[in-house]
């Protein structure tokens, strides 16, 4: 429930803290008084676009504040969101600068314009003075029953996407079969000519060293046999005899200082050792070790043709292996596009699939429409429409739609005897008005988990006479289990109230104007029913008649079942539970 709304430098208010209680509250003014620009700015905290508009001229920026009670049903997704959950109120803040710059709050931390949308979904329901227009919107009007069915558009939105994307596929194949023929020919070429090739990977490197050897081989012995000849072969100053000799001095004269010569012998030993390794090791080296003219030519050969391949298709030699592998995928995919039966039993497949998905979703339109028919019906009796029947046709789709099979029509019947039709076709702007009434009414109802606040703004537009009368009455009676809150401009609305705020300008002493917004009570109220009623010049038989009516709205019983519409429940939307 919304406690308190709190608004500074917003349009026309300047500062304005409202605290606001259960029950039906109406909002009455004159007109052009400010009365929609609470409702605006709570659509603002609630994540409605904003821009430099709203800041009050002069000011630096606007700043809404709306408290709420928190539902138990968000408190997941304030935790899962990093929002403090624990407290009891919820708080939603947003400023908008002289820029149009904002900035969003939730529980005092940071938070996107789009988190205070997904909150808003919790907390409030808003019917606007227009909600009639959208009764002939298709688009509004499947919206409605998909609501009251408890739709899951989910699943079928998947499965029309599959279907969709089969049914491009199998199209650009069709369209492409020419161009796709002659792509696959220039990749098939290509691949049989690296084919030929077959590089390997890793292979590059290893020829390339494979060459450097063979094509120094013959420098290679010379150096080894060189080497072998300085550390053996030499007859008198080859290293392994003059390491010898090294041993044998310190041998004669070791016992003498075994402490410092030992280390020293020890060395010389082990280097001894690693000396006839390495002479053993050239040795073997030489013996293998010949020039292999054949074999140089067969890899100069091997690389040449990486190289011209390379070359070709403005590569460096090591990419060959991976450009291969590339192609070979390409060459698949290109398979995959131009097997039209694949393509076409694909699509067959996703449609029966998206099919099925949108009979289960047909039956649930189909079953909710008759109650929310009926209920509707029994709404229009009491407000002027006596005799009058309202329909939810559900129209056959000639074309798949990703909506679904059929497209629901709205559809009414002014009065007893006659044929319901579309109903943008037959009903006049004042029965659009009370239409859009007697659903907004209807399906709140039908939803008892739905927002705890419900805000009517001059949706009692078109409405007047007896019918006001119902209005009210109706409202109050949504009142005993929401928050309802009703801008309007219908005295007999404004009587049955269980609080009523007036908005009114007021002249600012630097000669601006600013609106104000005041809870009223006792006579105060009275004369603003009076005003409703009898205009600026209020009469004594307008003060008469207002009183009468608070009266009358006082002493109403308030059974639970007092003549107004309802269904049974639907389930609450996926994006609530």
């Amino acid at each position: 429930m919304l406690r308190r709304l709190t608004l500074r430098d917003f349009v026309i208010v300047q500062t304005l803290e409202l605290d606001f209680h259960g029950g039906f509250s109406v909002l009455t003014g004159e007109t052009g008084a400010g009365k929609s620009i609470l409702i605006d700015a709570l659509q603002l905290a609630l994540g409605n676009r904003g821009d430099a508009g709203v800041v009050r001229e002069g000011a630096a920026r606007a700043e809404i504040s709306a408290e709420f009670d928190t539902p138990d049903a968000v408190r997941p997704w304030l935790e899962e969101a990093g929002f403090d959950h624990t407290e009891a109120a919820l708080l939603l803040r947003r400023t908008v600068d002289a820029q149009g710059k904002s900035r969003a709050w939730i529980n005092g931390s940071p938070a996107t314009v789009a988190q205070l949308r997904e909150a808003a979904a919790w907390l409030v329901d808003i019917h606007g003075q227009h909600a009639w227009q959208g009764l002939t919107r298709p688009g509004d009007v499947r919206a409605l029953l998909d609501r009251q069915a408890g739709v899951d558009a989910g699943p079928m939105n998947a499965a029309w996407a599959a279907r969709r994307q089969a049914a491009e596929a199998l199209q650009r194949a069709e369209r492409q079969q020419a161009e796709l023929a002659r792509e696959r020919e220039r990749l098939s070429w290509q691949l049989e000519e690296i084919d030929r090739l077959a590089p390997a990977e890793g292979e590059w490197a290893e020829l390339s060293a494979e060459q450097q050897r063979l094509a120094h081989a013959q420098s290679l012995i010379d150096a080894a046999q060189q080497s072998l000849q300085w550390l053996s072969e030499t007859e008198e100053h080859n290293a392994e005899a003059l390491l010898g000799r090294a041993l044998d001095g310190l041998g004669d004269v070791l016992a003498h200082d075994s402490a410092h010569l030992q280390p020293l012998v020890d060395t010389l030993q082990s280097a001894q050792a690693a000396l006839r390794d390495a002479v053993h090791g050239l040795s073997a080296y030489l013996a293998d070790a010949e020039p292999e003219p054949d074999r140089l030519a067969e890899v100069d050969a091997r690389l040449g043709a990486w190289l011209t391949l390379a070359r070709r298709y403005r590569r460096s030699p090591p990419d060959l292996p991976a450009l291969r592998l590339q192609w070979r995928t390409e060459l698949a995919a290109l398979d995959a596009a131009a097997d039209l039966d694949a393509l076409r039993a694909t699509l067959t497949r996703t449609d029966q699939a998206w099919r099925e998905t949108a009979r289960a979703v047909s039956a649930l339109r189909q079953r909710a429409a008759g109650p929310l028919a009926t209920s509707v019906t029994q709404a229009m009796q009491q407000l002027g429409m006596a005799g009058g029947r309202f329909e939810v046709a559900l129209l056959p789709l000639d074309e798949p739609s990703p909506h679904g099979l059929e497209q629901p029509e709205l559809r009414v019947a002014g009065h007893a005897g006659s044929t319901p039709r579309a109903l943008a076709k037959v009903a006049s702007g004042g029965e659009l008005s009370r239409l859009a009434l007697a659903i907004a009414v209807t399906t709140v109802q039908a939803d008892p988990d739905g927002a705890a606040t419900l805000i009517f703004d001059e949706i009692d537009a078109g409405i007047g006479g007896a019918v006001g009368d119902t209005v009210g009455a109706l409202m109050k009676q949504l009142g005993r289990n929401r928050q309802v809150l009703a801008v309007t401009h219908l005295a007999q609305v404004a009587a049955c109230a269980d609080q009523h705020y007036v908005v009114a300008k007021q002249a600012q002493a630097d000669g601006r104007t600013a609106s104000h917004v005041a809870p009223v009570q006792g006579p105060a109220r009275v004369a603003e029913v009076a005003r409703m009623l009898g205009g600026e010049r209020m009469a004594g038989t307008s003060l008469a008649h207002a009183q009468a009516m608070l009266q009358q709205t006082r002493t109403r019983p308030t059974a639970p079942d007092e003549g107004t519409p309802g269904m049974p429940a639907a389930r609450r939307r996926a994006s609530k539970t």
